[in-house]
């Protein structure tokens, strides 16, 4: 019988990237927080155990009897993630174990109900990294408004009307408050730019102590677009400059993506049903659209968002192929 000699290195770049979490479970079409889910897994590898506060992930990845998940994982209260996360991470260092810990939340188990158990599992410095999916409201209850909920956005609890023009209070800065801890590493990141997920999801991994990592997630229900539009409205986002991508070290800011062509920010409003009252021929809708714009100004003005040319770590190369079809991340 003749013998064929095997390649192993190549083998092993032929071979599918490992899934933490698996296709066929409930998420809705075009679920930005699905997709940023399973980019965060791919990255973290095999090794790793999860807490998964209730939330939209935690539903349609665990309908009983069945399960998506490929590796331990806990289902968490709403608002105690963190504290879950610390008590595995603890027992596993009790063992000698160098499994690492992650947890995940949406934007209310993180930005809202969950945030005392966060900060206290940053501030004890246990070894876990974060990941809050921001979707922007509380989607997995009927869509109603959280601290993340965007100026003037309308959801079921902030629509607008007579006396005003949807949400009237402005989101919640988590990176700076989560950043007030002197943590390590904290990072935001866009589902539309997967590379770069995957590379502040290994540098957050790499480091001994917490780590924290938000991803915009669109939600084609709560948003009010098409499913086949998430990544091209997350893209928007960051172009716009009202969702400014950024990495800080011990509270002050070591990275950012520089942008190329800046978009106004009327264009990611407009390709989403919940601005669409900001359309209107009404002076309110115009000055609510003032003020989004003027937010983005500042955004790209405290953070230096503009780049100084073609860069490719820009908005616009951050995720171009590479020859052979290699990403940079």
């Amino acid at each position: 019988m003749n013998e064929t000699a095997i390649d192993i290195a190549q083998l092993r770049k032929k071979q599918p990237r490992f899934q933490g979490i698996e296709s066929g479970h409930r998420a809705c079409l075009g679920c930005g927080q699905a997709l940023a889910a399973r980019l965060v897994m791919e990255s973290a590898g095999p090794d790793v155990m999860v807490a998964n506060a209730t939330g939209c992930l935690e539903i349609f990845t665990t309908p009983w009897p069945e399960s998506a998940w490929r590796v331990p994982w806990m289902h968490s209260l709403f608002e105690n993630t963190g504290a879950i996360a610390s008590g595995m991470e603890a027992a596993l260092k009790a063992q000698g174990r160098s499994t690492k810990v992650l947890a995940f939340g949406g934007d209310g188990g993180t930005f809202d109900i969950g945030f005392q158990a966060l900060s206290g599992m940053l501030e004890r410095g246990h070894n876990v990294l974060y990941v809050c999916y921001d979707n922007e409201a509380y989607m997995n209850t009927g869509i109603q408004r959280s601290s993340s909920t965007p100026h003037a956005a309308m959801t079921t609890t902030s629509p607008p009307g007579k006396e005003r023009m949807g949400k009237r209070h402005l989101k919640k800065d988590i990176i700076s408050i989560i950043a007030s801890h002197h943590i390590p590493y904290a990072a935001t990141a866009s589902v539309a730019y997967p590379s770069d997920i995957r590379k502040k999801v290994r540098r957050a991994l790499a480091i001994d102590g917490p780590t924290f990592l938000q991803i915009h997630s669109p939600c084609p229900l709560g948003w009010g677009h098409e499913g086949d539009q998430s990544i091209a409205v997350a893209r928007l986002a960051v172009k716009s400059g009202l969702y400014p991508v950024i990495e800080l070290e011990r509270g002050r800011l070591a990275g950012v993506m520089p942008i190329r062509e800046k978009h106004p920010v009327a264009e990611y409003l407009k390709a989403q049903a919940r601005f669409r009252h900001l359309f209107a021929d009404d002076h309110r809708a115009r000055e609510e659209q003032e003020h989004l714009q003027a937010l983005a100004d500042h955004n790209i003005e405290t953070y230096g968002l503009m780049g100084d040319g073609p860069d490719p770590m820009d908005t616009e190369g951050a995720d171009t192929v590479r020859r052979g079809g290699m990403r940079w991340a």
